[in-house]
């Protein structure tokens, strides 16, 4: 069902979704006071799928919202249609969510004879109709250029800021950057915790090799510290608990894990049971299964992110202005997925 926000009584509101993490956009929907648009889906016996909107949707600005999580081409896929559907039934404007955006990571030729598949992706929402994206941190801020219009790039770093401060001592705190990438975005969460200390860890990543880095040193001062390392994503895990093991090593006290994208994937839960972190905390931008849910492991609900966004884009708002924090009737929502 679609909604009229209060204020925009000549606009209306749609959210619909694919079949990969439905509670997602419920919950998404439930913050702006509406409800997701029934959709006809299934699958065809050789695997296509069939995909139909049940109400109209004609003048509408539809936010799509879709998990880009395993099995991964499939729920593209069904985004892709689902975009379709929607230009051909003559929806107003077309947003495509994915909080997770799939192949982000393929941003850049590393090698002769490779594709650059995050433009790829942009290229083929593009074609299917869309005419914004909304996503949420992505592997490389630049690829927003790769899409021929608006792109909402919302970063989790509020609600996980707002979650750190609350729940551990920053006095003997120093912020971790897992590699000389991450290093700007470490210095920003270094001065929004109040001028922590920042180290860096120095590695080196064998292109040749995916998921495989290997660490070399630490820059910075960490022994008897509280380390807080935040990254963008957490796949298999390994080149994170190599970092949890470089920091040990170096005499940290202990070590807080903390990413946006919790993709967990392969061998990622026991390599993550067995390293030795104080708490790994993740957004579920792709859906975490409870048999996926560790002890030490806190799952915040990214609802009440993607709601901001949705309606700040809807009431023609600014989206930058979610970088100090969501708005206050939209952050009491339950912070937890």
């Amino acid at each position: 069902m679609s909604a009229i926000l209060e204020g925009t009584p000549d606009k209306r509101l749609a959210v619909v979704t694919g079949r990969a993490y439905p509670e997602q956009a419920q919950a998404t929907a439930a913050c702006l006071g509406a409800q997701v648009l029934e959709t006809a889906a299934y699958d065809f016996a050789n695997g296509e799928m069939y995909v139909r909107f049940t109400e109209p949707v004609r003048g509408a600005d539809v936010f799509v919202l879709q998990a880009h999580t395993d099995p991964i081409n499939t729920w593209i896929m069904e985004q892709l249609l689902m975009v379709d559907a929607l230009k051909r039934a003559s929806a107003r404007s077309i947003t495509v969510v994915a909080p997770f955006l799939g192949y982000s990571r393929q941003d850049k030729k590393h090698q002769g004879r490779e594709p650059i598949t995050a433009r790829l992706m942009f290229d083929l929402f593009r074609t299917a109709g869309a005419d914004r994206i909304m996503t949420v941190d992505l592997h490389a801020s630049q690829e927003q250029g790769f899409f021929n219009g608006p792109v909402d790039h919302l970063t989790a770093m509020p609600v996980l800021l707002d979650y750190v401060r609350g729940s551990m001592s920053l006095s003997e705190a120093t912020m971790v950057s897992p590699d000389a990438g991450r290093i700007r975005v470490s210095e920003q969460w270094a001065a929004k915790l109040g001028g922590l200390p920042l180290a860096f860890i120095h590695k080196t990543r064998d292109i040749t090799r995916p998921n495989h880095a290997e660490a070399h040193g630490i820059i910075g001062d960490v022994e008897a510290r509280d380390c807080i390392v935040v990254d963008d994503m957490i796949d298999t895990a390994g080149t994170i608990c190599e970092a949890v093991r470089t920091l040990y090593d170096a005499g940290a006290r202990s070590i807080t894990l903390v990413a946006t994208h919790g993709l967990l994937s392969g061998p990622a839960i026991e390599r993550l049971k067995n390293c030795g972190a104080r708490e790994i905390v993740l957004m579920d931008t792709v859906p975490v299964p409870q048999e996926k849910r560790l002890p030490n492991m806190t799952v915040l609900s990214a609802a009440p992110l993607l709601a901001a966004g949705i309606r700040s884009v809807f009431e023609s708002g600014s989206v930058s202005t979610l970088l100090d924090g969501l708005p206050g009737d939209i952050r009491p929502r339950n912070i937890y997925a």
